[in-house]
Formats: C-alpha cells, structure tokens, sequence
C-alpha cells in the first residue's frame, strides 16, 4: 500500500496510467462498454505489451526485452 496522496509511491503504474490516457483513451470514442473493455484489452495486450517501445528496457519492447534476457 502506498501512503494517501503520494503518487511517486506508485510511480510505475501512474506511468502506465498516464500512458493509457495519453496514448489510447484521447483519441478513442467507445459506442459500449464491451467495444471499450475490447479495445482496451487489445491496446494493453497487444500494442503496450508487445510493440511499444520502454525507456525502463533501452527502448525495447517487453516482449523484445524478455526474448533478449532469457
């Protein structure tokens, strides 16, 4: 648990969270909650997991990086 109002407790999924917002949700609008929950679903597994690129693994993407370290 993080301490009340400290968001640098939390700072690798405020990171994520800023990312969705940025990245995904401010260019997107839904007609349901199943086509969001959908889409949402494919931006995580798909694009944020497995191209995009993170500065925390050199610019790699996860999949990338977990394929170089193992």
């Amino acid at each position: 648990m993080s301490r009340m109002g400290n968001c640098y407790d939390n700072a690798c999924v405020e990171s994520f969270f800023g990312s969705l917002k940025n990245e995904f949700t401010a260019f997107e609008r839904f007609e349901s909650r199943d086509q969001a929950a959908l889409e949402l679903f494919e931006w995580i597994e798909v694009f944020y997991n497995r191209i995009r690129r993170h500065s925390k693994t050199n610019y790699l993407s996860p999949v990338d990086y977990e394929h170089k370290n193992n």
